[in-house]
């Protein structure tokens, strides 16, 4: 895996051995950014189940002032460690090694512009996670919520958090799913 613009362009970057974490491949890593390239500049960037930090450090060489990772797996911790000392993002950085909900209250931003949530795809995780992010004061109307999640999964359970979807992008087995607050 490798950072593809900014830069950090071309980097490798080290991910976790084993099946504990599935990094975003990187053709769907460009469409992505490709998709929110002029929000990326200037944004402070939240990168939830970050694994090993790839989509949070993208987006610092593509111009984000400030990126906060949640992972609690203790080998993807020490993967985003050693990836920000390669890519020299440790002073744009915060990594919390916390439960993507614990790790959520303990950010101290006064505004999120974009939040990346890329959990393992089964379980509530994503449900856990909007309701979390429901109550933070850093989500505003105009923060930009992504998730990358498994082709089939509906996201309509997004509005009993107060999220609408705004757009989905489908790959040939994920989607990434845009949400907002929704407008009152």
């Amino acid at each position: 895996m490798r950072v593809i613009a900014g830069t950090a362009r071309r980097l490798r970057l080290v991910t976790p051995e084993g099946n504990d974490t599935r990094p975003t491949q990187d053709r769907i890593k460009e469409t992505l950014f490709n998709m929110i390239q002029n929000q990326v500049p200037g944004a402070v960037f939240i990168d939830l189940f970050a694994g090993s930090g790839g989509i949070g450090i993208e987006a610092l060489s593509r111009g984000a002032v400030r990126a906060v990772f949640v992972e609690n797996n203790v080998n993807a911790y020490k993967c985003i460690l050693e990836n920000l000392k390669t890519t020299h993002f440790e002073d744009q950085s915060t990594v919390l090694k916390q439960d993507v909900v614990l790790g959520l209250r303990s950010i101290k931003e006064k505004e999120a512009d974009i939040i990346f949530i890329d959990p393992p795809y089964h379980g509530e995780l994503y449900e856990r996670t909007l309701s979390q992010l429901s109550e933070m004061s850093y989500v505003t109307d105009n923060t930009m919520i992504i998730v990358e999640a498994d082709r089939d999964l509906d996201f309509s359970f997004a509005e009993n958090y107060g999220f609408e979807v705004r757009r989905e992008k489908e790959y040939k087995t994920n989607k990434h799913v845009f949400l907002y607050r929704k407008e009152a």
